[in-house]
């Protein structure tokens, strides 16, 4: 049986040991809930946020992300390449993002603002127009990437090679330069 909820806010809530009822929830807030290794495939999330939850692990097969926030969250090991890829849309504040897929996904205008995205996959994301807010992008994967009109100015330890990722009108701020040049093995000073 399928539920539609909205409107809601849901509280301290462990949802690996209670189970997240399917079905639609539209401009429902989750604030300082558990989905440590918790199934929510299938599941529609419309105007949601997610503030200061732990999604580490969470089974992601088929859900609808749209307009959906996540702020202080914790999110590892999580494939949103298995979402449902119609009208997703997400936004990451202040995230902590580690070996996290986004592959083949288009991601338009994705905003993320002061997060860490440790070893995260981009590859053949469609990331145009994408902000990138003082982001530490370490180790994280740009392949066949489609990053034009990105916004980098402001983040860093990205490694993106111009030749295999589409660049066009990105924005980069010169301490970025690095992250473009290191296949080179040159020094820039």
């Amino acid at each position: 049986m399928s539920v539609f909820i909205e409107n809601e806010v849901f509280e301290k809530i462990d949802y690996s040991k209670v189970k997240l009822a399917k079905g639609e929830y539209d401009n429902c807030t989750f604030t300082n809930c558990l989905f440590l290794n918790a199934d929510v495939s299938g599941i529609t999330f419309s105007d949601c946020t997610f503030d200061n939850c732990n999604l580490s692990m969470t089974d992601f097969k088929n859900t609808s992300f749209r307009e959906v926030n996540f702020k202080y969250c914790k999110l590892l090991g999580l494939h949103f390449n298995d979402c449902n890829p119609f009208l997703l849309s997400l936004g990451f504040e202040e995230c902590h993002l580690n070996i996290v897929s986004f592959y083949k996904l288009k991601l338009k205008n994705i905003k993320f603002s002061k997060c860490k995205i440790e070893e995260v996959d981009f590859t053949e994301t469609d990331l145009s127009n994408a902000t990138f807010n003082n982001c530490d992008l370490i180790g994280s994967i740009f392949k066949t990437s489609m990053l034009e009109k990105a916004d980098f100015r402001t983040s860093y330890n990205y490694s993106i090679d111009p030749e295999i990722n589409r660049i066009k009108k990105a924005k980069f701020s010169l301490q970025g330069l690095p992250g473009l040049l290191g296949k080179y093995q040159i020094e820039i000073a």
